[in-house]
C-alpha cells in the first residue's frame, strides 16, 4: 500500500523500538517521515530508514519536553519536508521503583516526557494543521498501563492513563475540524524497553535470569507471543490513513489478545 505519498508524517521517538518500527512502516508507505529523538544518533537511525525503504527521511534531536525545542524543530520538518499531515507522538520513558524508593525526580521524569510531551507535541502539530488548511491525524503512545496500572510503575501508569485523557479531549475538541486524534496501547513488544522490564522487574520479583520473567509474561497472552514494532506501525499507519477518517477519540490495544478492554 502506498496510502501516505506526499504526506509528511513525524514520530518522536523514531529512532528505534516502537518508534523506528511506526516510521519504517509510514516509509514504505511512501511519506516523507521525520524522526525525532532525545538520543544524538537519531539522523544516523534516519539515514538507515531512508536506505532501507528509499524513503526521504529526516532525523532531529529533540527534547519533547521542550515546547521552544518542539516549535523549532516542526518548523524546519515543514520548510524540509513539506507540510505536516500526522504527528506520532511515541517518545517515552519507563522507571521502576517500589513505592516507598519511588523518587519526586522520577515521578517528574515520566509524566514530563509521558504525558506533558505529548500535548506539547500533539499542540505544535494542530497549530501546524490549522495553518495550513489539513485535516491531519495525531497518534499518541500509551501502553497497556494505561488500562491497568502495575506494581512497581504508579508513575508510569499514571503518565500514561493521561495520554488516553489527553487524547479523548482533543478529540473532542478538533472532530469538527477533521482532526482526529487515536491512542494505541502496545504491549509486550520485542524492544530495548522490554528488556529493561525484564532484567529490572525480574531482580524485583524475585530470582528471574536474564529472560525469565519476560517467557513468564509472554505465556499469558493468548496468542502465545510477543509482539513486534512493525505490528504495531501498521496500526498506527492505518489510523493515519483515510481508512480511519471516521475514528477519533479511541484507544487501541495491540497486544496480542492480553488486556481485552
Amino acid at each position: 500500500m502506498q496510502r501516505f505519498v506526499g504526506q509528511t508524517v513525524m514520530v518522536t521517538g523514531g529512532n528505534k523500538g516502537i518508534g523506528r518500527g511506526i516510521a519504517t512502516r509510514f516509509a514504505q508507505e511512501g511519506a516523507n517521515v521525520a524522526i525525532a529523538a532525545i538520543d544524538k544518533d537519531t539522523p544516523d537511525a534516519a539515514r538507515m530508514i531512508a536506505e532501507a525503504t528509499g524513503a526521504k527521511v529526516s532525523g532531529y534531536v529533540l527534547d519533547v519536553t521542550d515546547a521552544a525545542a518542539i516549535k523549532a524543530t516542526y518548523g524546519e520538518i515543514e520548510s524540509t519536508l513539506g507540510p505536516l499531515s500526522v504527528s506520532v507522538q511515541n517518545a517515552g520513558v519507563i522507571t521502576i521503583a517500589k513505592v516507598e524508593d519511588l523518587t519526586e525526580r522520577e515521578w517528574d521524569f515520566n509524566l514530563d516526557v509521558n504525558t506533558k510531551g505529548v500535548f506539547l507535541c500533539c499542540q505544535e502539530a494542530i497549530r501546524r494543521f490549522r495553518a495550513s488548511g489539513i485535516k491531519g491525524r495525531l497518534v499518541n503512545t500509551a501502553s497497556g498501563q494505561a488500562r491497568q496500572g502495575f506494581i512497581y510503575t504508579p508513575h508510569y501508569a499514571a503518565s500514561k492513563f493521561g495520554v488516553v485523557g489527553l487524547t479523548q479531549s482533543l478529540a473532542k475538541e478538533l472532530a469538527r475540524e477533521g482532526i482526529t486524534v487515536n491512542a494505541i496501547c502496545p504491549g509486550i513488544i520485542h524492544t530495548d524497553m522490554w528488556d529493561y522490564n525484564d532484567r529490572v522487574w525480574g531482580q524485583m520479583l524475585g530470582t528471574y535470569g536474564p529472560g525469565e520473567l519476560m517467557a513468564e509474561w509472554v505465556e499469558g497472552i493468548p496468542m502465545g507471543r510477543a509482539g513486534t514494532p512493525a505490528e504495531v506501525g501498521a496500526l498506527v499507519a492505518f489510523l493515519a490513513s483515510a481508512d480511519a477518517a471516521y475514528i477519533t477519540g479511541q484507544t487501541v490495544n495491540v497486544d496480542g489478545g492480553l488486556i481485552m478492554s
